[in-house]
């Protein structure tokens, strides 16, 4: 039960990213005023919350209406990952974890931001959406462990939120090398992880018995 746990927080936060959260945050919500930010801090993270926990609880029987399998989820799922792990190691924006620039100039535009992209993609992005899926997956139908998953994922949906209150202080603190040393440790646990899904859907599959 730790252990899984701490693979969900991990993957959570590495996919997620309240850090990162924070600093798009900060950056569209500049002319907006504190009580503003705020409600769109809250339900942005309620929207993309409701996102995941949807994902969570329906994922895999959504998999197995389009008839994909365990191993090619874990397999395909940690590919995904690993790709969003490389970005996160050489400190590079990712679709799979954030808004891309056309969103983000999208979102300039508009008043409210708390559905987008604050809600989709940036909490509820396909990275995190897939590495819902996959860590509930993982727990082969323990309710315990699931509740385990789900409870990490509330966990960091929290931090996310408490980032995002608290954006223009984590900036101050921190500094961008600070929030990218933070990006590229959780980047390389990230990526090795990715890896024991891919093995363990190869495995899983068959392939290597043939």
């Amino acid at each position: 039960m730790i252990e899984t746990a701490g693979i969900a927080l991990a993957t959570f936060f590495a996919t997620i990213g309240p850090i990162d959260a924070a600093a798009i945050f900060a950056a569209l919500t500049t002319s907006s005023d504190a009580a503003h930010r705020r409600s769109m801090a809250i339900r942005g993270t309620l929207i993309g919350g409701a996102i995941l926990l949807a994902f969570a609880l329906l994922g895999e029987a959504l998999l197995t209406g389009f008839g994909i399998s365990l191993a090619a989820l874990r397999t395909a799922g940690g590919i995904l990952l690993l790709l969003i792990g490389i970005d996160m190691v050489f400190a590079r924006s990712s679709g799979g974890t954030s808004t891309t620039e056309e969103e983000e100039r999208e979102a300039a535009t508009k008043e409210d931001i708390s559905a987008f992209p604050i809600g989709m993609p940036l909490v509820a992005g396909p990275g995190a959406m897939s590495a819902t899926i996959l860590l509930m997956a993982n727990t082969n139908g323990d309710l315990v462990l699931k509740a385990v998953v789900i409870g990490a994922l509330l966990v960091i949906l929290l931090a996310t939120l408490i980032s995002m209150l608290l954006a223009g202080q984590i900036q101050r603190i921190l500094g961008i090398t600070g929030m990218h040393v933070i990006a590229r440790i959780f980047g390389v646990l990230l990526c090795a992880l990715a890896i024991q899904f891919v093995f363990d859907g190869i495995r899983q599959s068959g392939l290597l018995s043939v």
